[in-house]
């Protein structure tokens, strides 16, 4: 019976990941700020469930992954998938601050707490969500897509960190696109949205295989292929802009 916790288990990709793995007999520890909605997990699998209020901004965030790991008795994977993300031409400080303290110091401080207590206990296997986002600087969202991007990097980092310290550590990296979750909200209209579920399974799938990246959907892999062939000079001209529609910003191209 293998052991895991999911941070951002909440709602999202997240609960879905979670699901599925106790479908398959995982053992989980559930971690995230909305304690009812673990509970509705844990009432479905009382005896393989413990969970743990976690916000990953909070500074006591360590010390209470560490305490629902001491619960559980270790763990073989750690997820994370708590972030947040917003577009925000208009750089209101307040959401780029936060996601910045979500998406970078929340994420920092959970994922190396994980990898030191692999490094402590005979390793393990770190996986998480972030986006392809991270592959260009995104006008309409600038802190979601750096934060994504400082994501993907410090996973490589930790990846190569591991083997030079000889640890048996490996990485998992999952990229989705436009995901029909919670944190896109109504406000927007979005190409290529894929479902929550779709995205769990490839998710979940990836972790098994210990795939070191995972760029979800075949649509997404050749656009995330194109980026990567445009220039910085030309990206930075490309028409990116928002425009308004029955009330509510449309990101157009």
């Amino acid at each position: 019976m293998k052991r895991a916790i999911v941070v951002g288990a909440s709602s999202g990709i997240g609960r879905e990941v979670a699901l599925l793995m106790l479908e398959e007999g995982w053992t989980l520890g559930i971690a995230a700020r909305r304690e009812e909605r673990l509970e509705e997990i844990r009432r479905s699998f009382p005896d393989r469930v413990h969970t743990a209020v976690i916000d990953v901004c909070s500074a006591n965030a360590c010390d209470e992954l560490l305490e629902l790991l001491e619960r559980m008795g270790g763990m073989d994977v750690y997820v994370h998938v708590a972030g947040v993300g917003k577009q925000n031409a208009l750089l209101e400080e307040g959401v780029e601050e936060h996601t910045v303290a979500t998406n970078v110091l929340g994420f920092t401080r959970l994922v190396d707490t994980a990898f030191g207590y692999m490094a402590e206990h005979g390793g393990g296997h770190i996986a998480v969500v972030s986006s392809i986002a991270g592959t260009k600087g995104l006008g309409v969202a600038p802190s979601y897509s750096a934060t994504k991007a400082f994501q993907n990097n410090y996973v490589e980092a930790l990846s190569q960190l591991a083997r030079l310290r000889g640890l048996p550590i490996s990485f998992t990296d999952i990229r989705p696109g436009f995901v029909d979750t919670d944190l896109l909200g109504t406000s927007h209209r979005y190409p290529m949205l894929m479902k929550k579920e779709k995205v769990a399974r490839a998710a979940f799938r990836a972790i098994k295989k210990k795939r070191r990246v995972c760029i979800i959907d075949w649509r997404y892999r050749v656009l995330v292929a194109f980026w990567r062939l445009i220039p910085g000079w030309l990206w930075v001209r490309m028409p990116v802009k928002t425009k308004e529609k029955a009330g509510y910003s449309e990101v157009s191209k």
